[in-house]
């Protein structure tokens, strides 16, 4: 006898316990093989003064099953309350989010009858580092983190994931002409991935206009690899062409954990009514399926409800005049799916996992180690004037021997020597020092420059040190200089 897989089964907030419910009786139902572990996780967690929103013991119960079926969740509004999801992903190195964003023409209204696109989001790094801070009066910063291990790994999984499922080609977005090293690594990382996939087509595209290239004509994509953020939100935009963010699953995949859900979020004031639509659970849920090794599970599950579709059983979110024959509540599509079990669709093209292969998950290259060598600093300052000169004057005058003042920026843009008159400031000033002709910089001297513009009288909020990698800048020019 087959022995079940065990799986941690969170029921989230908001619609979350309902759609689970729904969820777990069409698998059952479908012979699904598992067993599962409940935990409780979300808003009740998060008021209980718990910061990651997970009760005690629910990371032990992942880290035991492995396979994590999660509900949508709301995270309380105010401070303090870190995003469970990017906790979840973060701490289980969960680094790629698949989310497939298909239409289901003509059951499901939409403007793009044949898309089929799926995202590929890098899942821990980018902007999602949540690293923030209010430098002076006037400003804030977050940090975008980018690792070329992070970088290497997403490129190769979108490619794996391509060639495991018969995709034919694989898109790249980034805004690496402004970006230029964060971004630009990302590009770059991509294009030497790329190469070792010689029979999958590839291309890049500047995020900007492949968003607005997707929005219009989804058809001629086929795999997008994305950084966090850009990933994030195509992958709504994209579920929501297709048809409806509601319909779309997704999958959180790292070496050891797997995480499995929904796209859209908890969604508190349908909450309790039986009018939820379970569908992205479900296909969350399919995608897991195929996962733990039970593809013949997920087809059986999958053709019931595309069958349901097309019989025009629908839920309110997704019901049109025309196409839906009877209109139901979460139980009873769910009920609805189950009475199809066996069954294929007749118009929407029937779901096969035959020939869906396997394959394991990439692992980033050894790291080649470059010469690096410290040259310079840029020091930030909070200052009140409006006046460049009042800050580049003085400050020009604290390089001492070692250090030279190349130039000052504000908010990126070159205001010292030479400011345009019509350029704004703020009270954020990055003065960059780097060292004279012949000096050899440490970190010592750094910190006696650092001490000179204390004794000063200058209010110092952030140093950046500046590195050369093998003889290159291992930082961005100043715009305008």
């Amino acid at each position: 006898m087959t022995q079940n897989t065990p799986i941690t089964v969170a029921h989230g907030d908001g619609i979350g316990p309902e759609i689970m419910e729904a969820t777990l009786h069409i698998l059952k139902e479908a012979g699904a093989r598992i067993d599962t572990e409940v935990i409780e996780i979300g808003e009740k967690v998060y008021l209980r003064g718990n910061a990651t929103g997970m009760e005690p013991g629910a990371f032990d119960s992942l880290r035991r099953t492995k396979v994590f079926l999660k509900a949508p969740i709301t995270t309380p509004q105010g401070g303090g309350y870190k995003s469970l999801n990017v906790t979840t992903r973060k701490t289980f190195g969960l680094f790629a989010n698949v989310r497939p964003c298909v239409s289901y023409h003509p059951f499901v209204e939409t403007k793009h009858p044949k898309m089929d696109v799926v995202i590929v989001r890098e899942n821990e790094e980018d902007l999602y580092a949540g690293i923030e801070h209010r430098q002076t009066q006037q400003v804030v910063q977050t940090l975008k983190l980018m690792s070329r291990p992070g970088c290497e790994r997403i490129s190769r999984y979108a490619f794996e994931y391509a060639k495991a499922n018969g995709r034919k080609k694989v898109t790249c977005f980034t805004k690496d002409n402004i970006m230029k090293m964060t971004d630009g690594m990302f590009h770059e990382v991509f294009e030497e991935v790329a190469k070792e996939y010689s029979d999958i087509v590839n291309e890049h595209w500047i995020v900007d206009i492949g968003a607005a290239k997707l929005a219009d004509s989804p058809e001629n994509f086929d795999v997008v690899v994305m950084p966090n953020l850009y990933g994030d939100i195509l992958s709504d935009v994209a579920a929501q062409i297709a048809g409806s963010v509601g319909l779309a699953g997704s999958a959180n995949i790292g070496e050891t954990v797997a995480m499995f859900e929904a796209i859209h979020g908890s969604a508190p004031r349908r909450a309790g009514q039986n009018l939820a639509n379970p569908s992205g659970l479900l296909l969350g849920g399919v995608m897991m399926l195929v996962h733990i090794g039970q593809a013949d599970v997920a087809e059986r599950v999958h053709n019931a409800w595309l069958r349901t579709l097309e019989d025009g059983v629908h839920t309110y979110d997704v019901a049109s005049e025309g196409v839906t024959k009877q209109k139901v509540g979460t139980k009873e599509f769910a009920q609805a799916v189950v009475d199809r079990l066996g069954k294929l669709p007749e118009t929407l093209k029937p779901i096969s996992y035959a020939t869906s292969k396997a394959f394991d998950v990439p692992k980033a290259s050894p790291m080649v180690h470059q010469k690096k060598v410290l040259v310079g600093v840029d020091v930030f300052l909070e200052w009140q004037s409006q006046v460049p000169e009042e800050v580049g004057d003085p400050v020009s005058k604290l390089g001492g021997d070692d250090f030279e003042l190349k130039v000052i920026s504000n908010r990126g843009q070159r205001i010292y020597p030479g400011a345009a008159p019509e350029t704004t400031c703020t009270d954020h000033w990055r003065c960059r020092f780097m060292g004279r002709q012949g000096m050899t910089i440490t970190g010592k001297k750094i910190a006696e420059l650092l001490g000179r513009v204390a004794d000063a009288g200058y209010d110092c909020i952030k140093t950046e040190n500046l590195y050369t990698f093998d003889g290159k800048d291992g930082f961005s020019g100043v715009h305008g200089a």
